[in-house]
């Protein structure tokens, strides 16, 4: 009797330290070229941290050059964040040169995290942005709806002012930032968009196409969900951005020349501009995409979709390491909905899953010549 009443003491001491929650203190160090009257923000993987929302949650002042957070988390809890002056070209950086990967932390119990950044992404001297081909910018578009004006970069593909008289297929991408220039990318690795078309376009496996990146405001995930936001972004697109573009440049501007791509909550807002916007696109590339987990009612929404069906191109594909392998189970379930709603596997829907890819750019560079040569090859496939 002695021996159980001490195991349950004991069960109960243990669940009570376990259930507690853990207190984080992140301190910030600031370096000397901060600019005066900055504000210093943290970004992170949780509503408490912003939904990775650059300018959302500011720390705290707490000397000339110290600034601090505190949370309260559970005891097991995986916290990943990066510290920034309010956007994603201006992040703390520790090493020249080098956007730094996510800090990333376990908690075990009450934890002091003491940071030292050596510069700000936009203050530190970096290396060029190593663009391959010619790109024009258009900067500060506003839409309807959209609370933040955003840049747009445009990639030329090789041969486009040889060519005088040739039109061009158009591929939009979301997160422009990250498509082209590593200097502006999240993580300082970008999906080299530039290097893969160009690759592919004189290797002859693709057809030559014009990318068009639209770079992301703080509003990213309403802006990239099925939200009056998305769906101001989606004719944001539509009615201001699309006309621009065919208008400056030689595009085939018919829905059969017109593409989507986007990874994560990037892929969900690619597959929902077909469904919004079925006469304007009819490609969309979806990688990592976020189909059943912030938006699960999508699946539901296709599945309950008996109207007529459209001539479509879509590619799906997920990673298996981390929290990318959450995604697989709504990749595969909406693959199996077009497949039942008579899109044919192989040339109008393709999926493709790689074990060891993580959620990241790096990752869907590597493989975004999948999608390209699906969406854009010159046979077909």
């Amino acid at each position: 009797m002695k021996t159980l009443l001490c195991f349950s003491l004991c069960f109960a001491s243990t669940l009570l330290f376990a259930c507690a929650p853990s207190r984080l203190n992140i301190r910030v160090i600031v370096p000397p070229d901060t600019p005066p009257g900055s504000q210093i923000f943290i970004a992170g993987n949780s509503p408490l941290l912003g939904d990775w929302n650059p300018g959302r949650i500011p720390m705290q002042r707490r000397s000339e050059s110290v600034w601090e957070f505190t949370l309260e988390l559970a005891h097991g809890d995986v916290v990943e964040f990066k510290i920034t002056r309010g956007s994603w070209n201006s992040q703390a950086i520790y090493q020249n040169g080098i956007i730094p990967s996510n800090h990333v932390l376990t908690m075990r119990g009450d934890t002091l995290l003491e940071l030292r950044p050596i510069s700000w992404s936009d203050q530190a001297v970096t290396p060029g942005g190593g663009i391959t081909g010619r790109v024009e910018y258009h900067r500060d578009l506003s839409g309807e709806g959209l609370a933040y004006a955003r840049d747009v970069i445009v990639w030329l593909p090789p041969d486009y002012n040889d060519q005088p008289s040739r039109r061009f297929p158009v591929l939009y991408m979301h997160d422009g930032q990250n498509v082209f220039d590593p200097s502006t990318s999240f993580i300082g690795y970008d999906w080299h968009a530039d290097e893969v078309a160009d690759s592919l376009i004189r290797a002859e496996a693709i057809e030559p196409v014009i990318i068009v990146g639209i770079t992301n405001s703080p509003d990213r995930i309403p802006e990239y969900s099925d939200t009056d936001k998305g769906r101001a972004y989606g004719r944001f697109v539509v009615e201001r951005l699309k006309p621009l573009i065919d208008s400056t440049y030689r595009t085939l501007p018919g829905r059969e020349h017109t593409a989507v791509m986007g990874s994560s909550m990037g892929g969900l807002i690619s597959f929902l501009f077909l469904r919004w916007h079925p006469d304007v696109f009819s490609k969309a590339g979806c990688l990592s995409s976020v189909f059943d987990r912030r938006a699960s009612s999508l699946l539901n929404a296709v599945a309950e979709d008996h109207g007529p069906k459209h001539d479509l191109r879509v590619y799906m594909d997920c990673g298996g390491v981390g929290g990318e392998a959450s995604l697989k189970p709504g990749m595969d379930r909406m693959y199996e909905l077009l497949v039942e709603q008579g899109y044919a596997d192989g040339t109008e829907v393709v999926k493709f899953y790689d074990a060891a890819a993580e959620h990241n750019e790096r990752a869907w560079a590597a493989r975004l010549w999948r999608p390209m040569v699906f969406l854009f090859g010159k046979d077909g496939h």
